[in-house]
């Protein structure tokens, strides 16, 4: 088994985050969906995701007193 130092990429800056490789399983039309718009899906899948996350945590800090 790898350990997680050895599966993740830091990107050139120091300031960016690192990725980490996953599986991950998707359905097949919204894979296809994604592929079709050309390289760089995987970097849109996670702006998508990470959009989706910084919106629930803006919901849950509104919510907090």
């Amino acid at each position: 088994m790898q350990n997680a130092d050895a599966s993740t990429v830091q990107r050139p800056s120091a300031a960016a985050p690192l990725k980490q490789i996953v599986t991950i399983r998707l359905d097949v039309d919204m894979l296809k969906w994604f592929k079709s718009a050309g390289p760089g899906y995987q970097t849109r899948i996670n702006q998508i995701l990470r959009e989706h996350m910084e919106a629930q945590q803006a919901e849950r800090d509104a919510a907090q007193p």
